[in-house]
């Protein structure tokens, strides 16, 4: 059953801000990788399959920092929405409690 309540519609609303952060900057990322890789190619003159192989090499190190950026930074955000949506109790072990 789904709770009504601002605090839930707000969590929505940081999931898919952080779900759209995640993407736009792995994108980001990936085309800087890209550029790099595939930029040699223009600076040097070489055979066809070498240039190939640089752009190949360019896609897949594209990709693969893409996957890891959206990965790192959604599991940053549930690491951190965890903690924050956790109760803590000052009766828990190694936990004080200032009013005690």
């Amino acid at each position: 059953m789904e709770m009504a309540g601002r605090r839930t519609q707000a969590h929505r609303d940081a999931i898919t801000v952080e779900i759209g952060y995640a993407l736009l900057s792995g994108v980001f990322a990936a085309a800087v990788v890209f550029c790099a890789i595939a930029g040699i190619k223009l600076l040097f003159l070489a055979p066809y399959v070498v240039e190939r192989g640089l752009f190949l090499a360019a896609w897949a190190a594209a990709v693969l920092v893409f996957v890891v950026r959206v990965v790192s930074v959604l599991w940053r955000f549930t690491a951190a929405s965890g903690e924050a949506d956790r109760v803590r109790q000052p009766n828990q072990p190694g936990l004080t409690n200032p009013d005690s």
